[in-house]
């Protein structure tokens, strides 16, 4: 690294946390993040001390030497639509801890806390799905193209009412340093709105630099709204940070900001990133707005993140996406009239191929992520190439990648050679050997850490987003992505990881751990619970 940047990061990181750890210490636990936090760990433990007061009544209640809560909670758990391995983990925990395991389970059922967000959704999707129309032309055009890809539009158009669109021109990044420099150049030319929805903003280089436009834009009459991830405020961004932007005349809202009162819907993350300009250029990928995505600063090597733009019709549908979050996350009951931010695109865009963004919400149960990508792996022909942070599969999507690649098919998965996260990654790691043994080719990419979420098959089909191969993304995350069928920029994704494999190991059995037992030990444990992490 450059003296230049290890400046640039002590500047905005550990320089500051080493000089005022005391005082933000204190700040921390006067301010209204730290009242929240000291009221949710007192709420802990008043269910633990209940627990621990009448966890000996719970005997008098067992039938058979078990529990009649737990046969009852066990039957309800098997007879669920829950994923296989999902439920193994809860039973495990059920047969350590019958009484909490149970409890626990039931109180994440109920839907303790989401009941309004999972209403308002559903009423928001409904009144919206006008807007998503579907051209019949289109259509035609796509079945004649490809009747995978044209069974797999159909679906995305009924399950989720994400129509396909033609002449739609995708430009791709394959490092957030690439698409910073686009970001800024479009922002700039704004003149109607400004949609942002990101799941990490962290003060820095490349939010400061957005920041700055964003507030030329709301002084000059532009429509600028931010929407981040309620979680930001354990890291990166103070509580209050939404008043200060309405201060500069920007909206801003967050998905499910941390509240005194202990509930299921923390779980559910809005960790969707998008931006749209005018209802004419619309991005869409990994990269969130902080300094590391741009290789400003340097954590975990050399970060690699892509991302899409968009121009023409199918920012529709990204448009969409946005105002739909927005509207849930409303601090009052009025709605937008979408109409206004729709049919604005460039109709003089003529491209070849065909676009679907789409989204995947953990409130329905349409499963939309794991099915897009387990149809591409599923009807790959010559090759799936893939590239995510994490892999945390589930059976269905083991026995995907393996059928695939016992019956020829090149199946390759990119994953970070150095680690944000020890536990997660040892996890992964845990995955590698059954994958390995049906032919399926694992690469650590050597310079650092990858945070891409790409699936690329038979030089035909892509998907960039911000779905990741694990179970928060597949199965509790907000999530979008772009489904791509025949558009010009596929040879460039797929130069790009040819590129991406020169620089990776490429991972063999005695490899997998690389001489760090404790990795694979971990890794089993976890595995025990994957589902619930």
């Amino acid at each position: 690294m450059s003296r230049k940047r290890k400046i640039k990061k002590k500047k905005y990181g550990e320089l500051r946390v080493a000089k005022n750890w005391k005082k933000g210490l204190i700040s921390v636990l006067f301010s209204r993040l730290g009242i929240i936090l000291i009221m949710l760990i007192f709420q802990f433990l008043i269910l633990f001390g209940i627990w621990l007061v009448f966890g000996d009544l719970v005997g008098r209640y067992y039938l058979d030497e078990r529990m009649l809560f737990e046969i009852i909670v066990i039957l309800l758990l098997y007879n669920s639509p829950m994923d296989s391995s999902a439920k193994l983990s809860w039973m495990l925990l059920i047969s350590f801890a019958p009484f909490f395991g149970s409890v626990f389970y039931v109180w994440t059922q109920i839907e303790v806390g989401h009941r309004r967000i999972k209403r308002d959704l559903s009423n928001i999707t409904v009144r919206s799905s006008g807007y998503f129309s579907q051209d019949e032309n289109t259509v035609m055009d796509m079945e004649k193209a490809s009747e995978d890809s044209y069974a797999l539009c159909r679906y995305l158009s009924k399950t989720g009412h994400f129509p396909s669109y033609e002449n739609t021109s995708v430009e791709y990044f394959s490092f957030g340093d690439q698409k910073f420099p686009r970001m800024l150049e479009e922002i700039d030319k704004a003149k109607k709105f400004i949609f942002l929805e990101y799941f990490i903003i962290e003060e820095g280089e490349m939010w400061g630099k957005i920041l700055e436009l964003l507030a030329e834009k709301a002084k000059a009459g532009v429509d600028v709204r931010v929407m981040y991830d309620g979680s930001c405020v354990f890291s990166t961004l103070p509580y209050n940070y939404p008043d200060r932007l309405e201060r500069i005349g920007i909206k801003c809202r967050m998905w499910e900001p941390i509240k005194p009162v202990i509930t299921s819907s923390y779980n559910y993350r809005d960790h969707r990133k998008i931006l749209v300009v005018d209802g004419k250029t619309a991005f869409c990928g990994g990269v969130n707005l902080a300094d590391e995505y741009i290789n400003v600063i340097d954590r975990f090597g050399k970060w690699k993140d892509t991302a899409v733009m968009l121009k023409g019709p199918a920012v529709d549908s990204l448009t969409l996406m946005f105002l739909q979050m927005w509207n849930v996350c409303r601090k009052n009951t009025e709605t937008d009239d979408f109409s206004q931010y729709l049919e604005l695109y460039d109709r003089n865009i003529h491209s070849q191929g065909f676009v679907v963004p789409y989204g995947d919400s953990p409130l329905n149960d349409h499963k939309i992520a794991e099915r897009v990508y387990t149809d591409i792996i599923n009807k790959a022909k010559d090759y799936v190439y893939i590239t995510t942070p994490y892999l945390i599969l589930d059976d269905n999507m083991i026995s995907s990648l393996r059928y695939a690649a016992e019956r020829g098919v090149d199946v390759r998965i990119i994953l970070p050679g150095i680690p944000d996260k020890k536990a997660i990654w040892a996890l992964s790691k845990s995955y590698y050997r059954i994958l390995m043994d049906a032919g399926v080719r694992i690469y650590e990419y050597t310079p650092g850490f990858i945070h891409a979420k790409v699936f690329l098959s038979d030089d035909v089909k892509a998907v960039v987003g911000t779905i990741n191969l694990d179970y928060r993304s597949l199965y509790h995350h907000f999530e979008c992505a772009v489904y791509m069928h025949g558009v010009k920029c596929i040879g460039e994704i797929k130069k790009d990881l040819i590129d991406t494999f020169s620089r990776c190991r490429l991972i063999e059995s005695k490899t997998i751990y690389s001489g760090k037992p404790y990795l694979s030990i971990t890794g089993t444990v976890l595995k025990l619970v994957a589902p619930l992490m």
